[in-house]
């Protein structure tokens, strides 16, 4: 078995000894990371917070039985939050409603003239939109830059699989978003 260079091997060693200073550095480390994980795949930010404290919780208490070697920390971290992630997907499915949700409004917000907000929703509604499977190798490659050994190993596929997840998702994304033009007035 191959064995990583894990630069957090010292901080999670020092977490699992209780050192308050190396759990003050792995939550400034990790957590916006985390963060921006969890709000990519789940598109709201009061979920994407419960998943990255779950997920710096369970670091924590992972670190005193952490082995190095196997895998980097940080892929393992990811992995949580993910899965962490895709619970809450499952859940959403899973909720039956007589009710419609509100639909939101796409067209560009009074206050908000600026075209890169625009664009930054319309490529988030795409993210959206795109199957689990495909946004997280969109999500973990492009937003979180992984490598896509990392990425493969982490969503414990292949590298051409990955590869031909990441070629789908950028063609759904570009036809997703081919009529946004700048300067576009919404309707």
């Amino acid at each position: 078995m191959a064995t990583f260079a894990d630069p957090d091997e010292d901080l999670v060693r020092r977490v699992g000894q209780g050192d308050p200073a190396a759990i003050q550095a792995m939550v400034a480390r990790k957590l916006p990371r985390m963060l921006a994980l969890a709000q990519r795949m789940l598109g709201d930010p009061v979920e994407a917070e419960d998943v990255a404290q779950e997920a710096m919780v369970r670091a924590w208490r992972q670190a005193p039985r952490w082995v190095s070697g196997k895998a980097r920390f940080d892929t393992w971290l990811h992995r949580v939050a993910l899965n962490l992630c895709y619970d809450r997907l499952r859940r959403r499915r899973e909720v039956p409603t007589d009710i419609m949700p509100d639909r939101r409004d796409d067209g560009p917000a009074p206050d908000r003239g600026l075209h890169a907000a625009d664009i930054g929703f319309a490529v988030n509604d795409a993210l959206a939109r795109l199957p689990d499977r495909q946004r997280e190798a969109i999500v973990l490659c492009h937003y979180q830059e992984l490598s896509n050994i990392e990425a493969a190993g982490l969503m414990e596929i292949s590298v051409e699989a990955l590869e031909s997840l990441l070629s789908r998702g950028r063609r759904a994304l570009r036809l997703a978003l081919a009529g946004h033009r700048p300067g576009a007035e919404g309707v």
